[in-house]
């Protein structure tokens, strides 16, 4: 339980493409609502709210989240046994636990699974938005951070240098435009995650609009032509979501 909910601001709402995404792992219904409208009522996150282990696994594997709260005193799957799995599948998502217990054990457990960070029951929500934006913002840092040093990359049979904006392979180069690099730039930061739409459209041309849309599938068109010859690499369309670069 929490002790304290504050008022619900209804200013600064966002679109859900611009929210960062939530995994709540939470059986205590009134708790997990509670904090699923607040969250989304802050107009900063887009929140899915599971009730057990179980079918928070589940729901991890469907989507890609941003930052994930596992209370650890659940049915069917424990949150620690939740988060274990979990880094077995992602090991830098950013995990907050939430136990009624605040015993050091519990938080020695949950840091060595792999936690970021821990809260105890009964906590204040300001707290628990606090943590929240703490570790998102660290985790921002350090991956923009790591996505201005990478200018290389291993696609298949290819190498991708984003400086000299070539691909290459033993015996053949292409030359993209700048567009066609960074766009195929993005999706290697994403390899094997979805890159959404709208974040390919605003990092490159600044705007999300129709024209552009249909720019960025011309250019989709061409890198795959550039891609074709090595079976095992792949940019697929997830419907409704975005794009998606598959290296075997």
């Amino acid at each position: 339980m929490i002790k304290e909910l504050p008022d619900f601001p209804t200013s600064d709402f966002r679109t859900k493409k611009h929210m960062k995404k939530i995994l709540l792992v939470e059986d205590d219904a009134n708790l997990g609502l509670l904090l699923q409208d607040y969250l989304q009522l802050k107009g900063k996150f887009d929140v899915v709210l599971c009730k057990d282990g179980e079918e928070g696994l589940r729901a991890f594997t469907k989507q890609t989240y941003d930052l994930l709260i596992l209370d650890v005193m659940m049915p069917k799957k424990d949150g620690f046994t939740l988060g274990k799995d979990i880094r077995k599948i992602n090991a830098q998502v950013p995990i907050i636990f939430a136990t009624a217990k605040g015993m050091i054990e519990d938080k020695t457990q949950a840091f060595n699974l792999g936690g970021d960070d821990y809260i105890t029951k009964p906590f204040r929500i300001e707290e628990l938005l606090l943590r929240i934006n703490a570790l998102l913002k660290r985790t921002d840092n350090i991956g923009k951070k790591e996505e201005e040093k990478q200018t290389s990359f291993k696609i298949g049979k290819y190498t991708f240098d984003y400086t000299t904006q070539m691909i290459m392979t033993a015996d053949n180069q292409q030359k993209l435009s700048t567009k066609e690099a960074e766009l195929l730039r993005l999706l290697c930061v994403h390899k094997n995650e979805v890159l959404t739409r709208e974040e390919a459209l605003l990092n490159i041309w600044h705007d999300d609009n129709y024209f552009n849309g249909r720019s960025m599938d011309v250019f989709l068109s061409k890198i795959r032509k550039y891609l074709k010859d090595d079976p095992n690499v792949e940019i697929i369309n997830v419907h409704g979501r975005g794009y998606k670069l598959l290296i075997n």
